[in-house]
C-alpha cells in the first residue's frame, strides 16, 4: 500500500504546481505557463534520477522499443489532453471543465484493463464511479447544465480520455522498462517523457508562439519554482504508477479537489457551498471504498 502515501504527496505537490502556474498565467499567458512544467521541470527530473542512481547503486535501465513506445504515447497524449483542457476552459467555466476532465478515472480503468490487463473488479469500479461522481457534484452548480453544449462536452471527454491514455502509457512504459527497482524505472521513465515533451513543445512554440517561450525565460525564477513543483509531482505520480494500477492512482488523486478547496478557503478566503461539501464527502467515500477493495486483493 506504499502507493497511497506516494499518491497523496503527488496530489499535494500538484495543487502547489497549479497555484504556481496560475500566477504565471497572468504574467506570460496560458500557453507559456503550461509549457513551464515540462521545459523547466526536466532539469529537476534529471537531478531526481541522479539521486536515485546514487542512492540505489543500480544501473540506468536501457529502454526497449516497447517501453519507448508506451512512454511516447503517454507523453504525447498528455500534451494533447492539456491542449484540449485549455480549449474547454476557454469555451466553458473552469468548474464544468474540471467536472468533465475528472471523468478520467472511469475511462482509465476500462482502458487499462483492456490494454495492460490491470485488475478491475466490481468493487473497484464502483469506488471509481462514486469518487468521480463526487467530483462532478462538487464542481457544478444548481441550475447549470452539466451536459450543456455538445462541442465543449465532447472536447472535455476527449481530454479526459487522453489524460487516461497518458497514464496508461506511463504505467506501460514503467512496467516494460526492464529490470530494476520501481524507483529507478519510474524516474527513468519520467526523464524520457519530459525529454520528449520538452523537444516537441520547444519546436512547436519556436514556430507558433515564440513570444510565450521567451517570456518564460524572462520570469525564470517563477518558472523554475513551477517547474520544480511539476517535476516533483510527476516523480510521485510515476512512482505510484510503478506500484499499482494507474486507475488506483488517478482515483485516489481525486482528493486533489479537496486540497484545492482547502487552498480556496484558507488562502483565498472563498466560501464552500453545501453542494461542494457534499461532493467532497462523496469523494472521500469513493476513495475509502477503493482502498478497501485494493486491500482485499
Amino acid at each position: 500500500m506504499l502507493w497511497v502515501p506516494v499518491t497523496i504527496v503527488a496530489a499535494l505537490a500538484q495543487t502547489g504546481r497549479n497555484a504556481a502556474q496560475a500566477g504565471l498565467t497572468k504574467r506570460i499567458g496560458t500557453v507559456g505557463a503550461t509549457q513551464v512544467r515540462f521545459l523547466f521541470g526536466l532539469p529537476f527530473a534529471l537531478v531526481f534520477l541522479l539521486i536515485v542512481r546514487l542512492a540505489t547503486g543500480e544501473p540506468l535501465p536501457a529502454p526497449g522499443a516497447r517501453a519507448l513506445g508506451f512512454t511516447a504515447i503517454g507523453a504525447l497524449a498528455q500534451i494533447g489532453a492539456t491542449a484540449l483542457m485549455l480549449k474547454v476552459m476557454q469555451a466553458r467555466s473552469f468548474a464544468l471543465a474540471t467536472a468533465w476532465i475528472k471523468t478520467e478515472p472511469v475511462l482509465l480503468a476500462l482502458g487499462a484493463a483492456l490494454i495492460l490487463g490491470d485488475p478491475l473488479g466490481p468493487g473497484m469500479l464502483l469506488a471509481i464511479v462514486i469518487a468521480t461522481a463526487g467530483v462532478i457534484i462538487s464542481s457544478t452548480k444548481p441550475g447549470v447544465a452539466f451536459w450543456g453544449e455538445v462541442t465543449p462536452v465532447l472536447t472535455g471527454i476527449a481530454a479526459a480520455g487522453l489524460f487516461g491514455l497518458s497514464a496508461i502509457g506511463y504505467r506501460g512504459g514503467i512496467v516494460t522498462l526492464g529490470d530494476g527497482s520501481f524507483l529507478i524505472r519510474a524516474t527513468s521513465t519520467l526523464v524520457i517523457a519530459l525529454t520528449l515533451q520538452t523537444a516537441v513543445l520547444i519546436l512547436w512554440m519556436a514556430l507558433a508562439d515564440r513570444q510565450a517561450l521567451v517570456a518564460s525565460f524572462r520570469v525564470w525564477r517563477a518558472s523554475l519554482g513551477a517547474g520544480f513543483l511539476g517535476a516533483f509531482a510527476s516523480e510521485f505520480w510515476f512512482l505510484g504508477f510503478a506500484l499499482t494500477a494507474a486507475a488506483n492512482v488517478r482515483t485516489l488523486a481525486l482528493i486533489e479537489v479537496i486540497f484545492a478547496q482547502a487552498v480556496s478557503i484558507y488562502w483565498f478566503r472563498q466560501k464552500v457551498s453545501r453542494r461542494q461539501w457534499f461532493g467532497m464527502a462523496i469523494i472521500v467515500l469513493g476513495v475509502a471504498l477503493l482502498l478497501r477493495a485494493e486491500a482485499r486483493t
